[in-house]
């Protein structure tokens, strides 16, 4: 991280707890929560500072693969949510991911595009969409399925999930307020 949000987060740490001193005296407990509000406060900050950079990257990378996606026919013969090294990709793929994603369960889809087989990384959006033995115009950048439409037929809506308990009751709640 650069140098001048450090030197700002030290900065605010100091004035924020020669405020706490100067207002609350030197109370021991009223100190200590002081400082902990400043911790608070300067790891807001940095969050939030993280979070703009992430937010650009991811930007830029989405850029990218819009740049190199194409479009292509594709049959759908299987989809599971796998962990990578399961999953039947390449070398390559698994040697390039972190050690600590590959054992996240992704979104795999085995599709046929033209006469080989492939296995594709999905999008969760697209995953939900899908059904297995269907064939879909699907947008993939590399192994990547980021958009995928069904060539016969409507797209698939996954039916909505049943409501919980507390969710009815709020529900209940709610319409007894309304009544009255």
């Amino acid at each position: 991280m650069k140098k001048w949000i450090w030197i700002l987060a030290v900065a605010i740490f100091c004035l924020i707890s020669f405020a706490i001193i100067h207002f609350f005296g030197t109370k021991p407990f009223l100190i200590f929560a002081g400082i902990i509000v400043a911790i608070l406060a300067i790891a807001v900050i940095v969050l939030y500072v993280l979070g703009r950079k992430a937010e650009k990257k991811q930007a830029e990378q989405q850029k990218q693969m819009d740049a190199v996606s194409q479009t292509v026919s594709m049959y759908i013969i299987d989809m599971k949510m796998m962990k990578l090294r399961d999953a039947g990709l390449p070398k390559q793929v698994l040697e390039s991911t972190p050690k600590y994603a590959r054992g996240f369960k992704m979104p795999i889809v085995k599709g046929k595009v033209g006469v080989k087989p492939m296995n594709f990384i999905c999008d969760d959006k697209v995953f939900k969409t899908l059904l297995p033995k269907q064939e879909v115009k699907a947008k993939i950048s590399g192994i990547y399925i980021t958009e995928a439409r069904r060539v016969r037929g409507p797209v698939y809506v996954p039916p909505k999930k049943k409501e919980g308990f507390f969710t009815r009751l709020k529900g209940q709640l709610k319409g007894d307020k309304e009544e009255a």
